[in-house]
């Protein structure tokens, strides 16, 4: 328990730890209860479980989580320990401790090497899970990426993704008959309601053979497969032109050693009047690493871009950034509501997995929510253009056909 205490005397200076270790013996850290940051109280159940903690606070706590080496204490949850521990590392001016969160930067390299069978395999080890797991928690469009919280809507999920959709496709400025590549389309959500709504034609691209099947049969049942079509095929390899492209949570599995790829390639695939708009995590407080649990057991190959690594990219592609807009508390939302919904069905998970899976599956949404609420991490939607008059000069147009894209859905 010795590091472990030296670590957490100098991190918890908001809000009160209680652990109870292996033999009994109690340790306080913090100066007491916290409105903001709370208070916790866990047990470590076994010899050992401290030090691995200390050396790796990611993953130690994580797996012993998983492992239940690390048990909440009656009436708390594991979101009340991330919140606690988070809130005590935030990303805010003056705090020192940020910085011992960091990663080694070379990292970000190496786990970012992701040549086409090596993406694949990255895509299938997280997308490629039971449907019955994702079924329990994502809405009806299996919408897994950040929702758009309304300022009068802050529960309920399937509006605030159906609103995410409503908005993509509103910065996208589609006609009738446009063709549209979709790069990561997931279960086919996006695909399925562009076409709806603007009546353009649709080739989705996807790594995971799982949520090929799905977005085929979705469209096979929707009766537009001849317009909304979806192919196994890394982007790299797909052939253009295309009026507009849009990609939602693909681009944190680029890697950085792609970014340069994945803009030229954007850039080759665009017709000369073309519009793209890409969706994607981002840091605030600059370039970074993966974590090392998210690295293990999450997203392997995955990392979360600042701005500052992925603009030169976009200007040697020779794209305009004709909008930036940053989604600040959006994705807490959004994976608290996963979060709540995952421990509500707690059971069910464990059905279709086991209790190791649920822990490290509410572990990482929880341990999301944080990084959006704590950590300096956001979303950004970056539109791009081949040419300089592709989109008006104003941003008018997003709002008023937001709307209209909201009430035609929902004919």
């Amino acid at each position: 328990m010795r590091l472990l205490s030296i670590l957490l005397k100098r991190a918890i200076r908001a809000g009160q730890l209680t652990i109870t270790d292996y033999d009994g013996s109690v340790h306080v850290f913090g100066p007491g209860a916290d409105q903001t940051a709370g208070e916790v109280a866990i047990r470590l159940t076994q010899k050992g479980a401290s030090s691995k903690i200390a050396r790796d606070p990611a993953l130690g706590a994580a797996e012993a989580y998983m492992h239940g080496r690390l048990e909440m204490e009656e009436g708390y949850e594991i979101y009340d320990l991330l919140k606690l521990v988070t809130y005590n590392f935030r990303w805010v001016p003056g705090n020192e401790l940020h910085k011992v969160t960091q990663q080694p930067r070379w990292k970000t390299w190496l786990d970012g090497r992701n040549h086409a069978r090596r993406a694949k395999r990255n895509v299938a080890h997280h997308y490629d899970l039971s449907d019955g797991l994702y079924d329990l928690f994502l809405d009806v469009n299996r919408q897994y990426s950040c929702a758009y919280w309304q300022p009068d809507n802050t529960h309920d999920l399937p509006r605030a993704q159906t609103d995410k959709l409503a908005h993509i496709a509103a910065k996208l400025l589609l006609k009738p008959g446009m063709r549209v590549l979709d790069i990561g389309c997931g279960w086919g959500g996006m695909a399925l309601y562009l076409n709806k709504v603007a009546g353009v034609d649709v080739l989705g691209v996807t790594l995971s053979e799982e949520q090929l099947a799905v977005a085929r049969q979705r469209a096979e049942a929707a009766g537009v497969s001849d317009k909304v079509k979806f192919e196994l095929v890394d982007y790299r390899n797909v052939e253009g032109p295309f009026d507009r492209i849009v990609s939602v949570g693909m681009f944190e599995h680029v890697g950085v050693p792609q970014y340069q790829t994945f803009f030229s390639k954007v850039a080759g695939l665009l017709s000369d009047d073309g519009v793209a708009l890409v969706h994607s995590i981002g840091r605030a407080d600059g370039p970074g690493a993966t974590d090392s649990f998210m690295a293990k057991y999450i997203f392997p190959g995955g990392y979360v871009p600042a701005l500052s690594e992925i603009t030169p990219k976009i200007e040697r592609a020779q794209l305009w950034v004709t909008d930036i807009e940053i989604l600040r508390q959006h994705y807490a939302l959004t994976c608290e509501a996963w979060y709540h919904t995952c421990v509500e069905k707690k059971s069910e998970i464990i059905a279709l997995y086991d209790e190791q899976f649920w822990r490290m599956w509410v572990f990482y949404l929880a341990g999301a929510a944080m990084a959006f609420r704590h950590m300096g991490q956001m979303v950004f939607q970056v539109q791009l253009a081949r040419s300089l008059d592709a989109v008006p000069i104003t941003r008018d147009y997003i709002s008023e056909t937001e709307r209209h894209y909201i009430r035609l859905a929902g004919d």
